[in-house]
């Protein structure tokens, strides 16, 4: 491949490839955002888009961390998407209802109050008045515009299987499940990624009148959540079960059981979409940093808080690119 030693290559352009792509190009650093199919057209179009730290996480680690920080840069985030773009992003703070056991909840909120996350002791469990959803589809297609218009080169359906990063001023892994695929090569040398794997989810859809819902609801991994012009969500399970693709009918009919103990509507509806996706898995992510005496950048691992994690992930990536004023 000819050097384009003054341009980032990312590999892959999803939602987290396309922010850090759109972060940098605000930099006035030239990119090239590489995809082995169409842009944003696997785990990230996929996702549901529930945005809920609180939810997700029931007790400290590195991940609530990242997805609280993350959770409160994602107002503005999208606020300057839509500006610089013209385009409308579905994007609601509605709270999410969580059924958990006493005990528990009082454990969780603790720890979580201490955190600056605003929760609330429920009969049922708790509430999450902050957390929010987001239409994966419209951030998408508003990354891809506020690229091309910063002159970012999208190349799309070019698999990229092996990359020599010091042909470029930094390359960027956000390949998600497909991450490791990809021998990366700096000065000759190989450099070690980080393994990961495809976990796979399904979820279920359903058109039902808009506000029909209202706040979010979750036990466990099982949540609904109904976007605004009423396209409401149920997922979701895990299977490893590598690039499988197939939909299981026997999976859909179970959560939209357990969806229906949540939100009773979805008893008597019927699915008007039945989808699965591919969560990134690493044991030890996710990996957001520079690969030691490279520039190499990793982006990737966020299992299932891809989209939640994506507004910090591409501000420490884009952050630690241009302040590189020297090659590695």
């Amino acid at each position: 491949m000819a050097s384009e030693s003054d341009r980032v290559a990312i590999v892959g352009a999803g939602i987290i490839g396309g922010s850090s792509a759109w972060r940098l190009a605000q930099a006035d650093v030239r990119v090239t955002l590489f995809d082995a199919g169409l842009a944003g057209g696997e785990t990230s179009s996929a996702g549901a888009g529930m945005l809920s730290p609180g939810g997700e996480f029931d007790r400290p680690s590195v991940w609530f961390d990242l997805g609280v920080e993350s959770m409160r840069l994602y107002p503005g985030f999208v606020e300057e998407l839509q500006a610089e773009t013209g385009l409308s992003i579905d994007f609601k703070m509605c709270g999410c209802k969580q059924f958990v056991e006493a005990e528990q909840a009082r454990q969780r909120a603790e720890f979580q109050v201490d955190a600056g996350v605003r929760v609330e002791l429920t009969p049922d469990g708790l509430f999450y008045p902050q957390d929010a959803f987001v239409d994966p589809t419209d951030v998408l297609r508003a990354l891809l515009r506020a690229c091309e218009r910063r002159n970012v080169r999208i190349a799309e359906r070019q698999p990229i299987s092996e990359i020599e990063s010091a042909d470029y001023r930094a390359v960027v892994v956000a390949a998600g499940a497909w991450s490791t695929q990809i021998r990366v090569r700096h000065r000759g040398e190989p450099v070690t990624l980080p393994a990961v794997k495809p976990i796979k989810g399904h979820l279920i859809g359903f058109q039902l009148s808009p506000g029909a819902l209202g706040a979010m609801v979750r036990r466990g991994h099982i949540y609904v959540l109904q976007r605004s012009n009423g396209f409401t969500i149920a997922g979701s399970n895990e299977e490893d079960a590598g690039f499988d693709r197939e939909v299981n009918y026997a999976i859909c009919e179970d959560l939209q059981r357990r969806g229906a103990e949540l939100f009773p509507a979805l008893a008597n509806a019927t699915p008007c979409a039945r989808w699965i996706g591919f969560r990134p898995f690493s044991s030890d992510g996710p990996h957001i940093l520079r690969v030691d005496g490279t520039n190499v950048w990793l982006a990737y691992g966020h299992f299932r808080n891809g989209i939640l994690l994506a507004p910090l992930t591409a501000r420490r990536v884009a952050d630690g690119i241009s302040s590189l004023s020297e090659p590695v």
